[in-house]
């Protein structure tokens, strides 16, 4: 039994966290959100957004609740919508069920809508709070926050390493560097993820399939979750994708985004199953990477992506300054001088010019480790 003394704001707000991460596979596009409703420091009602179009967690747990709920507290990782949208607004039914208090760990990020749901309840004679454990529920929605305060998704860059800092051989060749372990973690961010970003050289290589395998994600609804397949996005500047690759035959969306004008090999990518998005070139002469992202957030509501490619590619992000996070999976062994490196970063001759990063974590994944880090915005 837990002590009277440990259900404090803090210990109510966690239980909603942990709640809001149970949809941290099937809520996209919208943002993973729990609530917990408690009155004379017992819980009454508890819920969490599962699917867009589905109700939302604050109406989860006033269903809970009941009767309950009047009077009661509800603790929210997110600020409470307040405009009618597939479903209602839920600081409206708050009102109406009478909570007396709402304790929001963190205002919806959206600058358009922000602030709303707080009026609205402030002016029905609600107690607002905001800001409990507000780092712990941003962590929780990365891309939703990026999406809305950027206009551009969260990029996540996943990359397999050997210890010498080697992908592949010289050849290509790259399956497999990591063990299982790893290749399960890569599994769940790709389910994570609105969408899936490689390059074509990549795809050519190794002929991604760049889905979600239920039977590597080693968790319980593993089906439902592989059946949202994420948006497959091939960066083909010169539209030279196989039209026998396999990302065309799999369930889902493949996208491909290009700044040829070619038109032929346009029709015969989309008889085969691409979407073709033309984008304009970049300084390079490739695409535009930062208007892709663009694209993604606005056409596609895209919050975050795994960017799953080759040392180019990697490289042209980062030196963008477009990647937020590197998930480096680092196996224990050598592949020697003449592999493929990590990334291609030209132009950097002196020691100045390194860029830095700030790591966040490190732990064994099987036989691998992790490392998670951050570039440093200043870093140059």
């Amino acid at each position: 039994m837990i002590s009277m003394s440990k259900l404090t704001p803090e210990f109510w707000m966690a239980r909603a966290l942990t709640l809001a991460r149970r949809g941290l596979y099937t809520t996209d596009p919208n943002p993973r959100v729990g609530c917990v409703l408690v009155k004379n420091r017992r819980l009454v009602g508890e819920g969490f957004h599962a699917r867009a179009g589905e109700p939302h967690a604050e109406i989860h747990a006033l269903n809970d609740a009941g009767g309950a709920a009047k009077g009661a507290t509800a603790y929210v990782t997110l600020e409470p919508c307040a405009h009618q949208g597939r479903t209602g607004p839920c600081a409206q039914a708050l009102i109406d069920a009478g909570v007396k208090r709402v304790v929001a760990a963190m205002q919806d990020p959206n600058p358009q809508v922000g602030g709303r749901g707080f009026a609205m309840l402030r002016e029905a004679g609600v107690e607002v709070e905001c800001g409990l454990l507000e780092a712990e529920a941003r962590a929780l929605n990365p891309g939703f926050i990026s999406r809305m305060s950027r206009t551009r998704p969260y990029v996540r860059l996943k990359m397999a390493t050997s210890l010498d800092g080697r992908t592949a051989m010289r050849s290509g060749e790259s399956q497999w560097i990591t063990g299982p372990a790893a290749r399960t973690e890569v599994q769940r961010l790709r389910a994570r993820s609105s969408a899936v970003i490689s390059g074509v050289e990549s795809i050519i290589l190794d002929n991604s399939r760049l889905t979600v395998r239920a039977e590597q994600l080693h968790l319980d609804a593993a089906e439902a979750i592989a059946g949202r397949q994420p948006l497959r996005v091939v960066v083909d500047s010169r539209l030279r994708l196989p039209l026998a690759a396999a990302c065309l035959r799999e369930p889902g969306r493949t996208l491909v985004a290009t700044c040829s004008q070619d038109g032929e090999r346009r029709r015969r990518l989309e008889d085969a199953g691409a979407e073709i998005l033309t984008l304009p070139p970049g300084y390079d002469g490739r695409v535009d990477l930062e208007a892709l992202l663009t694209h993604l957030a606005k056409e596609e509501s895209a919050n975050e992506v795994l960017l799953e490619t080759g040392a180019t590619l990697a490289g042209a992000m980062l030196d963008a300054g477009l990647v937020d996070e590197i998930q480096l999976f680092m196996a224990p062994t050598l592949l020697g001088g003449e592999a493929r490196p990590l990334f291609v970063l030209p132009g950097m001759e002196r020691m100045a010019q390194q860029r830095a990063l700030e790591i966040e974590d490190i732990r064994a994944v099987g036989r691998d480790w992790r490392i998670i880090a951050r570039p440093l915005a200043n870093s140059t």
